[in-house]
């Protein structure tokens, strides 16, 4: 095995010893860099931490840098781990300090704020730790239309509600206009209940005490049909391996090519 199938095993599967430690490496660092940039949000930290918060952050930075370039390296198409949603997050999640350390004075003060912030979309990496990553997206995906016409009918039903109650309630309730009285029917369906508007009238009062009942009713909808889904997706377990060539790692658990490009699967000796 040359070196290059040996780092993309150690990088991309956690059938390995070095896979599982490098995994975990990564895990730890991922934490601690998101911890970084949350206390570096904190004006009295950052006044007395100012250079060790950004010693870190360019440790952090300079280590996910290697970690993509390797992962570019040892990928047989690069470009598809580029484009690829981790590619992408791993880029973004690196971008933001080099911009900053090579114009610092090119953006104004909000928008260079806003980019390093983005730092932050390193905690989206630690979905690579997440061995039932592929059957959440698959729940979703078949979940998608169910809940897309679902939600239509929520929505039917709020903007009939936040009518009734523009006619029924006065301006001095709060219900100054239709798309007011939508806004106070998401916030009384979803039980949030700010509490910012609310009805005065008898009429008002138990129409909004029916739309709170129904709302615990309707949290419940979205819940019950990705779980079911989550649960039928679940049944079918799938290896852990990943194709090299395009990525995929939704495959049977005796799979030696890959389903989707027909790629040989890189097949690890565990510890």
């Amino acid at each position: 095995m040359d070196w290059r199938n040996k780092l993309y095993q150690t990088m991309f599967t956690t059938d390995t010893k070095a896979g599982k430690e490098f995994n975990f490496f990564l895990f730890i660092a991922i934490l601690a860099s998101v911890l970084v940039v949350i206390l570096d949000s904190v004006d009295s930290v950052q006044a007395n931490f100012y250079n060790q918060l950004k010693i870190a952050e360019l440790f952090f930075t300079l280590v996910f840098s290697l970690e993509y370039i390797i992962r570019l390296l040892v990928s047989k198409n690069p470009l598809n781990y580029a484009f690829s949603f981790f590619g992408a997050v791993d880029l973004v999640s690196i971008l933001p300090t080099y911009i900053h350390l090579l114009w610092p004075g090119l953006a104004p003060l909000l928008i260079l704020r806003s980019l390093r912030l983005l730092r932050i979309f390193r905690i989206l990496k630690l979905i690579h730790f997440w061995p039932e990553e592929e059957a959440l997206v698959e729940a979703l995906k078949k979940s998608f239309r169910k809940i897309t016409v679902f939600l239509t009918v929520v929505l039917i039903l709020v903007l009939i509600i936040g009518s009734l109650m523009y006619l029924i309630e006065s301006s001095e309730a709060g219900f100054t206009s239709i798309p007011q009285s939508i806004y106070w029917t998401i916030v009384t369906i979803t039980t949030v209940g700010y509490g910012d508007i609310a009805p005065q009238t008898a009429l008002g009062k138990f129409l909004a005490s029916t739309l709170m009942l129904i709302g615990y009713g309707i949290i419940a909808v979205p819940t019950g049909i990705v779980s079911a889904d989550l649960s039928a997706s679940n049944s079918s377990q799938k290896s852990p391996k990943t194709c090299p060539n395009c990525l995929n790692s939704n495959h049977d658990l005796d799979a030696k090519y890959c389903k989707y490009c027909s790629e040989a699967l890189i097949i690890g000796k565990g510890s």
